[in-house]
């Protein structure tokens, strides 16, 4: 639109300040006849650029000089306001879509509550400023680009949109996000230039990726332009000075507490009295002992009805109580080739990594000692994969080489479908092979198990980098793509001085690939969890005298992790809460110092989703994945591993595996399976009356084999014929089927009177006793 339909509009006529009403008034009427191009010289008047439109639609400009508070409040899309200088607070307060310019600087709460458009600051802004940004799906989100810096308790409660700081001549300031800023944040990426100290422990400092440097990098000069200082377009695009901070999850802000099992017993009353947790009795009274359908209650044989507590409570859902029961018939072959239909990995993950969640909840422990389930993995380290059964010609892409990528690959090939992996880095493994300490995890029996999957006939490309073309070609060159990228992307602490910090996840891929890592002989390490315990014997390894592992909680490490790292020497402290890194070490909180020649840190990885577009992600960057593991609105992709939530091995294995089933299922029409357990069976329906207490030393020196005669078989029938020998009625008959047991047991309903005596003796809690008068009562 040219000058000579601009409109001029002043805030002062005949050498007297009109009011904002009177102003605003004028605006309006020049509206209302088509006027689309304002220029306002103001003398603090408010509200300028407000809720505005033209009722053809046309573009409203305004430039505007010397404005009062709120300019472009609410404004709407198709408004473009241009501040010549400096304008005071609310700037784009509630901004609906308006593109806001202020060349000078903008006052305290400049963008609170944006929900759309743009928002140029060619200066500084106050306090408070882009509090409250929001995002709705159904329009842009909205952007605050700021030249300089922010005032204090910056970004509160945001939960979307973008912010840019660019700290631009702010290098001598302590924080350009001034200080308690980001406190309630849930949602939104803010990109920060220059320091940063005293953000909320609501979020995470972390490095950009490629998706982050693009982003910017198209940015920064559209920004520039719009404050007429494309003199900094050198300076701000040095990517060297730039991080982000992203709101953590709600999982990564809640820390979950679990009640002893020993406290609940000595704090909570149980019910139905004091033996009310020992026996169930409904407390009915029969006059007379009935058979047939007048018994009150009958025996149901319910073998493999419950899951054991090992399998419940195993990730990949092996079935310990199986294994055993065929070792314990001499099946021995068939027993360690049961768990290769669960996991590829039976020695090195389920041997010597996972943390044996099976054995922590093993109801042998009420006896004497769990089983060691973890020898029986070693068991069958040398079991070779079932060959192909039937080639199909459907492929299947698995973008990622860890856990999860390779139990996907591994049980996908076996349902002969033709697999190829696609890794970023130069070796097939994942974490198992770049960050696991050798001192876990035997090299020679990782590699046998992942050159077995390899030999399966799965082609691997390595140094293969996915990004959204590639990714996009992959959807459709294959049937079906697994990513399983894992989380690669080391978390930052986000307290001043964490530009020293090593990251942990870089320090122990360095270590395995044989590097030599300074880091002097003093060393702290925040965070004590598994991974934290992996960097304590990292640093040991390379030297360390004194390492000192701090978290802010009580150790989120396996009790073995803990014990091996102290074994070591390492002191580990909690709660200790980090204020600041520095060259010479590192201050806590609570005024305390610890020296320090180098400062570890290892709180968690996030996965590099970049290559996927956000369509499939919520408004915090997670993908959108259903309760089958799909990713939501690209049906033939499934998603595995740490990339849903950070989590075991294990769990990895244990989602590789799903995927492949429900690709499966896919591709032949059938149902997607959610994968419910089983519910696991009650701790006191298992007898622990039938077995003899041992030795725990004499335990641990047995061969894994002879732990068959330690299993409860909880919920899984042993065949030990108790209830048959015992029923007083001779009821109770053992008879060969074809079932998955090869027999069963069966109750005859006219001599059986439901005295419920072989559920009182069943070592495996197979028997069920339920009621028998429904009919009856019903009628």
């Amino acid at each position: 639109m040219n000058n000579e339909n601009k409109v001029i509009l002043n805030g002062i006529e005949k050498d007297k300040r009109i009011s904002t009403q009177e102003l605003l008034k004028q605006l309006y009427e020049k509206l209302e006849s088509g006027c689309c191009n304002y220029e306002i010289n103001a003398l603090g008047q408010h509200n300028i650029g407000g809720p505005l439109w033209n009722r053809e639609g046309k573009k409203l400009i305004f430039n505007v000089k010397n404005p009062g508070q709120r300019v472009g409040s609410m404004g709407m899309q198709g408004t473009s306001i241009t501040v010549e200088g400096s304008a005071p607070a609310d700037v784009g307060w509630l901004n609906a879509g308006a593109e806001i310019i202020v060349k000078g600087d903008g006052g305290d709460t400049t963008a609170h509550c944006a929900a759309t458009g743009n928002i140029y600051i060619g200066g500084r802004t106050g306090t408070r400023s882009g509090a409250l940004m929001k995002y709705d799906p159904k329009f842009p989100a909205p952007q605050f680009w700021v030249l300089k810096n922010t005032g204090s308790f910056s970004f509160e409660f945001m939960s979307g949109g973008i912010a840019v700081i660019c700290g631009s001549g702010c290098e001598n300031a302590e924080s350009v996000l001034g200080y308690r800023s980001c406190v309630g944040m849930v949602g939104g990426t803010i990109y920060v230039r220059g320091k940063v100290e005293d953000i909320s422990e609501d979020v995470w400092l972390m490095d950009l990726d490629e998706k982050d440097k693009k982003f910017l990098e198209e940015g920064i000069p559209v920004f520039l332009s719009k404050i007429d200082r494309k003199d900094k377009e050198k300076e701000l695009l040095d990517f060297s000075q730039w991080r982000k901070i992203v709101a953590k999850t709600y999982e990564e802000r809640i820390t979950k507490r679990y009640v002893p099992i020993a406290d609940f017993r000595n704090s909570v009353w149980v019910k139905d009295g004091i033996f009310g947790d020992m026996i169930e009795e409904d407390f009915e009274v029969a006059d007379f002992v009935e058979k047939g359908d007048l018994r009150l209650k009958k025996p149901n044989w319910n073998s493999g009805a419950y899951s054991s507590p090992c399998e419940y409570n195993c990730p990949v859902f092996i079935p310990t109580q199986k294994r055993v029961a065929l070792l314990r018939q001499s099946k021995f072959e068939e027993a360690l080739k049961l768990v290769m239909d669960y996991s590829p990995f039976p020695a090195s993950v389920c041997g010597q990594v996972c943390p044996n969640l099976c054995m922590e909840e093993c109801n042998r422990k009420y006896v004497d000692v769990p089983l060691k389930i973890n020898d029986l993995g070693m068991l069958s380290r040398d079991i070779l994969p079932e060959t192909v059964r039937e080639e199909r010609k459907e492929k299947i892409a698995v973008i990622g080489s860890g856990a999860a990528g390779l139990a996907s690959a591994y049980h996908l090939r076996r349902l002969g479908y033709q697999v190829e992996i696609f890794e970023k880095d130069t070796v097939i493994g994942g974490k198992l092979k770049q960050v696991i300490p050798e001192e876990r995890l035997d090299r020679n029996i990782l590699e046998n198990e992942i050159n077995k999957i390899i030999d399966m006939g799965i082609k691997a490309h390595t140094g293969y980098s996915v990004d959204e073309k590639a990714f996009e070609k992959l959807t459709g060159d294959f049937n079906a793509v697994v990513v399983a990228v894992g989380a690669h992307e080391p978390i930052l602490l986000p307290v001043k001085g964490s530009g020293l910090m090593i990251k942990g996840l870089d320090f122990l891929k360095k270590i395995n690939r044989g590097e030599s890592v300074n880091i002097g002989k003093k060393v702290v390490v925040i965070g004590a969890g598994n991974a934290g315990m992996d960097v304590v014997m990292g640093a040991y390894k390379m030297g360390a005298e004194k390492v000192t592992a701090i978290d802010i909680q009580k150790p989120a490490a396996f009790d073995e992790e803990i014990e091996h790292a102290k074994s070591l020497g390492a002191e580990i402290r909690w709660p200790a809460f980090t204020q600041e890194v520095a060259e010479e070490g590192i201050y806590l909180k609570n005024g305390e110092f610890i020296e320090a020649d180098s400062v570890i840190v290892s709180i968690g990885d996030r996965p590099n989703l970049s290559f996927l577009p956000d369509r499939y992600k919520d408004e915090k960057g997670k993908l959108l994945v259903n309760d089958y593991y799909q990713l939501e609105g690209k049906e033939n992709v499934f998603i595995a591993g740490d990339v849903i939530k950070l989590g075991l091995f294990t769990n990895a294995l244990g989602d590789g595996r799903k995927t492949a089933i429900n690709i499966d299922n896919l591709l032949n029409g059938k149902p997607l399976d959610r994968f419910e357990n089983a519910p696991m069976i009650p701790q006191d329906k298992v007898k622990n009356e039938f077995y003899h207490p041992m030795n725990p030393q004499a335990v641990e020196d047995r061969e894994a084999e002879s732990e068959v005669d330690r299993c409860l078989s909880c919920g899984y029938c042993r065949d030990c014929s108790f209830c048959m020998e015992i029923c007083p009625e001779q009821a109770i008959s053992r008879i060969e089927s074809d079932n998955d047991f090869g027999f069963e047991y069966v109750s005859d309903s006219e001599k059986c009177i439901g005295c419920g005596i072989c559920a009182g003796v069943c070592p495996c809690g197979i028997w069920e006793m339920t009621d028998n008068l429904e009919k009856y009562i019903e009628s």
